[in-house]
């Protein structure tokens, strides 16, 4: 893509996020450019660069230059919107071949930590599938890891599956099925369809590289067999034995050279304990527990397809079978982390405070910060089916979640930097008002007593000058009279324009409290460290009748959820 048209095409976007949330967010500018030309991927952090610079020109701007620029871009914004509005309308779920009554899929969660948003959308498209085809949705958890997995994973998937308000048909663990698992790779053995290999891992990787096979490949059936024994009386170390499947190493399809059936892992196992030390590999568990269980149709990852081949092998060499696949592209999230290695590491290094930080974007991180469940379903479903790649933001599941949450928010007022504001001869009825408290029609009223000591932004007071008129929000219009020291002195005055609207905090009405504002986990491929920030500030003494969890919208700042209430600490959104 030219050079220039991509910097158009960066400048439009971000004037139209910028239009719609105050001020332009990086993060959602690159998800939304990516999601347009995934070709840059491999060129992030030049993207990344370049976005952060026209952002940070396009937010200078200032409202007015932003709403003007913007006007420019009006009918191909409007032509986009319906554009998305149509495909959105067009998404098919469906699968060739699957009958009503005759469906049955399942959800396979590995419990090595939380689930993302990418899980998210597997969810609930097997979820709307099972709804169209009047099936049947199981909870299969593939827990043959042992190093990784743990009890508070499983116990995490199930609250978030809960609060996603998926509900299920049936639910089983894979090491509850490990007997059963070791008869069929006996079954192999004998049938001349695994053996034992020896080898190292570099000798194994050498040779699935030049599609050589290892002397192990040729032997005896009853070679394999007592190998298998001492790797079931746990006479070898880890790594030091693996069964293979014998399959084809000359197979184009790499995954087809003889691939790893079972392996040793003497970890504890967070529900078998030390009962087991050899571990069926994923290729060799998911399609065997899959037929068993009644599976008519996989669905999974479009980055599995290639190991399409080995899942159907598998079961044609035990004569079991074989469930429909159907493949899609996950969604990937820009500027963020939900790899469970990655993860994991970062919470080990300190950046971030677990699976639940609400930088992340796991389902637990995303209910910790204040988003909804509907908000995630919209997001979720709104890619479909297809196999093309996507590329989202954080930022793009937010906008959702404003639109569905906006009705109910509290409407309050936020000063950060404090200056006084006198003002007088007010009116006795003006000095007890009642404004209201959000927007969702439920008359419920914000409501104080005046004295004539105001506090306002020391940002919005840089510009007032004497004589100015200001129109304090929801409330009435002042004159300045006199501006000394920071300090600004005003009569009450009746309506007249042009004014400048402002935000205020009438004294003894308003209390501190704390904006925590989340920004990308990520800036290009590194960790960024200003993802967190924190402004201290005063808010309106409306803010006591809050309870844990309440979201308010904070006139120029945006949206806010209440996380704790006695440092009055809330969380963007």
């Amino acid at each position: 893509m030219e050079s220039e048209a991509l910097r158009r095409e960066i400048r439009k976007i971000a004037l139209k996020n910028a239009s719609d949330y105050g001020a332009a967010h990086a993060g959602a500018v690159i998800g939304k450019i990516l999601s347009k030309f995934p070709e840059l991927k491999n060129e992030r952090q030049m993207l990344s660069e370049e976005v952060g610079r026209i952002v940070e020109e396009v937010n200078m701007l200032g409202k007015e230059g932003i709403a003007r620029e913007a006007s420019s871009y009006m009918e191909e914004f409007e032509a986009e919107r319906q554009a998305k509005a149509e495909s959105s309308s067009k998404h098919n779920f469906s699968i060739p071949g699957a009958e009503k009554g005759k469906f049955i899929t399942r959800f396979p969660p590995e419990p090595g930590g939380y689930l993302h948003l990418g899980h998210a959308k597997a969810i609930f498209i097997e979820d709307t599938l099972r709804s169209i085809y009047e099936g049947k949705l199981l909870l299969y958890f593939d827990d043959t890891n042992a190093e990784n997995e743990k009890q508070e994973f499983v116990d995490a998937i199930k609250v978030d599956l809960e609060w996603l308000g998926v509900k299920f048909d049936k639910e089983y663990y894979a090491s509850d099925s490990i007997p059963m698992l070791y008869n069929y790779a006996q079954a192999m053995i004998d049938g001349g369809k695994a053996y034992v290999c020896l080898c190292n891992g570099d000798k194994i990787k050498e040779g699935r590289a030049s599609g050589i096979p290892c002397e192990h490949k040729a032997q005896k059936v009853s070679t394999n067999a007592e190998l298998w024994n001492k790797m079931m009386k746990k006479e070898f170390n880890e790594n030091e034995a693996i069964l293979r499947f014998n399959s084809d190493m000359k197979a184009i399809n790499t995954t087809m050279r003889d691939p790893t059936l079972f392996r040793i892992k003497k970890a504890w196992h967070y529900r078998q304990g030390d009962k087991y030390s050899v571990w069926p590999t994923y290729d060799f568990c998911t399609p065997i527990m899959d037929s068993i269980n009644g599976i008519t149709d996989t669905l999974r990852d479009k980055r599995y397809e290639m190991r399409d081949n080995l899942y159907y092998a598998i079961l044609d060499a035990l004569g079991l079978r074989k469930p429909r696949i159907t493949s899609f592209a996950i969604v990937e999230i820009a500027n963020n982390v939900t790899s469970k290695r990655e993860i994991r590491e970062m919470i080990k290094d300190g950046r971030i405070s677990g699976f639940d930080d609400v930088r992340l974007a796991t389902i637990a991180a995303l209910r910790k910060r204040g988003v909804k469940p509907e908000a995630i379903r919209e997001f979720a479903l709104s890619f479909g089916m297809g196999k093309s790649e996507s590329v989202s933001s954080i930022e793009a599941l937010l906008s959702i979640n404003r639109r569905l949450i906006e009705k109910n928010a509290k409407r309050l007022f936020f000063v950060e930097k404090p200056i006084s504001l006198i003002v007088k001869s007010i009116p006795e009825e003006n000095k007890k008002v009642s404004m209201e408290a959000n927007t969702g029609g439920n008359h419920e009223k914000r409501e104080y007593l005046l004295n004539n000591v105001f506090m306002i932004d020391e940002a919005s007071a840089e510009s007032v000058k004497e004589g100015a008129i200001l129109k304090l929000m929801d409330l009435f219009t002042v004159k300045v009279t006199k501006v000394i020291n920071g300090s600004i002195e005003a009569e009450y005055a009746q309506p007249q324009e042009p004014y400048t609207r402002i935000v205020w905090l009438n004294e003894g009405n308003y209390r501190s409290c704390v904006l925590i504002n989340i920004g990308d986990l990520l800036s290009g491929d590194n960790f960024n460290e200003d993802s967190i920030k924190r402004t201290v500030g005063f808010i309106e003494g409306y803010v006591d009748k809050l309870t844990i969890g309440d979201v308010v919208q904070l006139e120029g700042r945006g949206f806010f959820k209440l996380d704790e209430s006695k440092s009055r600490s809330f969380i963007s959104l």
